[in-house]
């Protein structure tokens, strides 16, 4: 395969992720805002929405501060936002085009008629009202888009591509979600433990659909340190960390031996971050900080990407 329809695979698969991950993020945003609202708080709800996305540096250099309308607006259809879901979608799209022939029917049907849903949507006004619903919808496409690869993909190179894309995306969003809640959103006023602090864990949980898998698992009222195990340690949460870095780790290696074995420095720092949520304990991530660990893993998988990029994409 040519290192370009790789790169255009890898980039499709990350770009229809991102939009899902945006709009779950946004979502959570606005349901954290409405309870603060309900419960007489004033908290950070929307500037956490921004730095969840990694969009802050952006958005302050286009406004002074983060009233909920500017916010989703620039997340959901700022086209000078990289990340927001429209350019998300049309990015995706815009590589789908360049390797049509490497897409099944359902692939692209799938994406093509969501970026021509979207941009009817993009005429009409996104605000606190209108905007939920569209961000459940995105969400269904984004979905159906990643049910029809996993469907019908050939499993070949262009499939691995795809979902290396994918499962990357998706484990730097999980990380991303959880530390925002754990740094930016700790309770003030009321104190860990409050009401407040309660409906934020919950709200987290229900942007990555984890509140069932909480429950189900651990049959206890919501612990912060449980959640993060869920989030980050166990496998049978399919947006864990660990879940994803299973993923990352198994289709670098099919990639490997579909190319000849050769190795680099991506298919090392992918194992080292696989072993350390491999073999990781929650408490001693608790202890040594969990704000430290998550970022430090948000750097490390920049860095991964950056070397599968080298690689295998130039």
């Amino acid at each position: 395969m040519l290192s370009r329809t790789a790169d255009s695979l890898y980039w499709l698969a990350r770009y229809v992720e991102r939009a899902e991950n945006v709009a779950r993020i946004v979502l959570v945003g606005h349901r954290m805002a409405s309870m603060a609202r309900s419960l007489g708080s004033s908290g950070d709800e929307w500037l956490s929405t921004l730095i969840a996305t990694g969009c802050e540096p952006g958005f302050f250099a286009k406004y002074s501060e983060p009233t909920p309308a500017a916010v989703i607006d620039y997340l959901v259809r700022d086209p000078d936002n990289h990340s927001s879901v429209f350019t998300s979608l049309e990015t995706a799209r815009r590589n789908a085009r360049e390797v049509r022939t490497a897409l099944t029917a359902d692939m692209w049907d799938a994406l093509n008629e969501t970026w021509l849903k979207a941009r009817d949507f993009s005429s009409q006004p996104m605000t606190l009202d209108t905007a939920p619903s569209f961000l459940e919808w995105v969400r269904e496409r984004s979905q159906l888009f990643n049910g029809a690869y996993d469907s019908t993909m050939l499993r070949n190179d262009a499939f691995y591509f795809t979902r290396l894309g994918t499962f990357l995306e998706r484990a730097d969003n999980t990380a991303r979600i959880l530390d925002v809640k754990y740094y930016v959103l700790l309770p003030q006023d009321e104190g860990v433990g409050g009401a407040l602090d309660y409906y934020q864990w919950q709200s987290i949980l229900r942007s990555v659909s984890a509140l069932r898998a909480y429950h189900w698992v651990y049959h206890d009222r919501l612990q912060p340190w449980l959640i993060a195990e869920l989030l980050m340690l166990r496998r049978e949460m399919p947006r864990s960390l660990i879940s994803c870095y299973d993923q990352i780790t198994r289709y670098l290696d099919l990639i490997a031996e579909a190319y000849g074995g050769e190795r680099g420095e991506c298919h090392r720092l992918a194992g080292e971050a696989h072993a350390r949520l491999r073999y990781g304990k929650i408490q001693k991530i608790f202890q040594s900080g969990l704000h430290e660990f998550l970022t430090d893993f948000v750097d490390r998988s920049i860095s991964l990407g950056s070397e599968i990029t080298k690689l295998y994409l130039t």
